[in-house]
């Protein structure tokens, strides 16, 4: 199992409760289960008696964790929680105990094919499904700015199905979107996703091939000043901050002239509205609601008119459910700068 890889994990968290206070989702639903602490409690009693894995609770809470990072981020002695998490995902898919829900989400990613525009322009965009289904008006941004570049579609190059825990699918599917990008012949590959950023990372194996941010894009480019109505808040990526370390979106900002606060009360706590756990706004939409409304109460506490993130995932959960609040992408802004 590969819970077994984690065992060091759980004899220190099962019995540890210091970092409960970053635990995003157990901040809105108040339950121990939801933190770091009662994963591994769980993962504790799987491990003792591998049959508890089929347990309905078990898996239901395992899946709707957040995996925001920020106790993992923040534990004094680096316990990777979140890979935990991950773990058991990938034990409870491997045994075909996924909940229905899981599974049926799972098979819209696995026969995911891919496809880039032809040309020969050496820079592709590679937008992302939540940007191409949810949120076109980024894409639309970032085409403005970079009219030459290739758009690259078809799905979800993998990531959905490794936070999932379908792990040999995940790699089938991104061994298909390296095939279609390497043929290409393209030097740079620009992604709006910070999931799909960090997964293009971590697993890309893509030789020879720039992979940036948009706003790692952007900060080259010849850009004017932004203005931003009202006090803007920043709200920052978990896979940015918690998974990679990337701070273009930071600095784009501040190239642009955009003064923007850090958002919420602290500056180790996640506010990104699940993006860690991204596939669970279709799984656990309650859940994902709670979460965009802590945030909408801090935002009307603070008077903060405008956030800005660079998560397409987070700027899709906060108009779901918080539609009150403005919020814009980082190409958004950008794009109302170009000179």
């Amino acid at each position: 199992m590969n819970l077994e890889k984690y065992l060091a994990v759980i004899n220190a968290c099962r019995f540890c409760f210091m970092c409960r206070h970053l635990a995003t989702l157990a901040l809105v639903t108040a339950k121990e289960a939801d933190t770091p602490r009662g994963h591994a409690l769980i993962a504790d009693r799987i491990r003792m008696n591998p049959a508890e894995l089929a347990t309905d609770d078990f898996i239901a809470t395992l899946y709707q964790a957040d995996l925001s990072g920020a106790c993992r981020t923040h534990c004094v002695s680096s316990y990777d929680e979140t890979g935990l998490v991950l773990a058991l995902r990938a034990d409870i898919a491997a045994a075909g105990l996924a909940p229905q829900p899981v599974q049926d989400l799972a098979q819209e990613f696995i026969h995911a094919q891919f496809t880039v525009d032809p040309g020969d322009s050496n820079l592709l965009y590679y937008p992302h499904p939540c940007v191409e289904l949810h949120q076109p008006e980024i894409a639309a941004a970032f085409q403005k700015l970079a009219p030459a570049a290739r758009t690259v579609s078809g799905g979800d190059c993998g990531k959905v199905l490794s936070i999932l825990g379908f792990t040999p699918e995940s790699k089938a599917v991104a061994a298909r979107f390296r095939k279609a990008i390497l043929a290409a012949n393209a030097k740079t590959l620009v992604v709006s996703s910070p999931a799909a950023y960090d997964f293009l990372k971590t697993s890309g194996d893509l030789p020879g091939l720039d992979v940036k941010l948009t706003s790692e894009y952007l900060l080259e480019q010849p850009l004017g000043n932004a203005t931003v109505a009202g006090k803007a808040a920043f709200i920052d990526s978990d896979f940015l901050r918690r998974y990679q370390t990337n701070d273009a979106p930071r600095r784009l900002l501040a190239s642009l002239g955009v003064t923007a606060t850090p958002f919420g009360t602290n500056a180790e706590e996640s506010y990104a509205c699940g993006e860690g756990s991204m596939p669970m706004i279709r799984l656990y939409p309650a859940l994902v609601a709670k979460m965009a409304g802590r945030v909408a109460e801090l935002a009307e506490r603070h008077g903060i008119k405008t956030i800005i993130t660079p998560s397409p995932y987070t700027k899709y959960a906060l108009k779901l459910f918080a539609p009150q609040i403005n919020v814009m992408a980082l190409e958004e802004i950008a794009a109302s700068a170009a000179r």
